[in-house]
Order: C-alpha cells, then structure tokens, then sequence
C-alpha cells in the first residue's frame, strides 16, 4: 500500500541525560510522519477537520529495537496497511542516518463524525486518492 518518508532531526530537548531519545517523544514523530503521509496523497488534515471529520488515535504500538540519539536523523517510513473503512492502519518503521532499524509501530486511528462524535467510513475523497 502507499508509503511516504518523513525525516526528523532529533533536537536536544528530546533526549535524556544519555543523549538518548525519551520513549515519548516517538508519538509525536509518528503524528507528524501520518500527516506527512497525507499531505503527500493530497489531503490536508485541516480540511478534513473543517468538512467535520476528526482521526483520533484508538491505538498505538511500538517495539524499541535501539535507541535513537541526539543528532540524529530519523527517517520516520509510513505505510498504510489496507484500505481504510471507518479506521485506519499504518505501520512505520524508524532508521537512523545509517539505515539501522531503531524502531516499529503502528497506530490505527477511527474516522469521527464531529457533529455526532461517532464513528463515520472514511471520506470518499480519500479512498478515490488511495485507488488512483
């Protein structure tokens, strides 16, 4: 299925005394690579939330395999792993400048309907994107 590539540069302040990243500034980079993601199929986060439709996160899963560290660039690599129906599922992987694998994770988000804050099918506009 579709993939897209975010890079991060890890900042100082995401680390610990060790110059190792703390475990919790990992959502944060997998928030950012799922909004890359759409941004590169052409959808805008923003507009979907202004047309009514949020994608909070129901689940989240990582396995640490190494650490990543200060100074580093992460390549953050995020790939949907079927057709979306009213969730989501996207597995990523996390390599460091030198391709080690640090980290795998997925999350599976639910399409909401924020005038009944239940859950709603992903919007037409996006699958006929994923189709294509």
């Amino acid at each position: 299925m579709k993939s897209h590539e975010t890079y991060v540069k890890v900042r100082y302040a995401e680390t610990d005394q060790m110059g190792v990243v703390h475990h919790a500034n990992y959502a944060v980079y997998l928030e950012l690579a799922r909004i890359d993601w759409l941004s590169d199929l052409g959808v805008s986060y923003k507009n979907m939330e202004e047309n009514g439709v949020m994608l909070p996160v129901y689940d989240m899963r990582f396995s640490f395999l190494k650490p990543a560290l200060f100074d580093d660039t992460l390549c953050v690599k995020t790939e949907l792993r079927k057709l979306p129906g009213a969730s989501i599922i996207f597995d990523y992987k996390i390599t460091n400048q030198h391709g080690i694998l640090l980290t795998k994770a997925e999350t599976t988000l639910v399409f909401v309907d924020m005038k009944t804050n239940r859950p709603t099918r992903c919007p037409k506009y996006i699958l006929d994107k994923l189709k294509n």
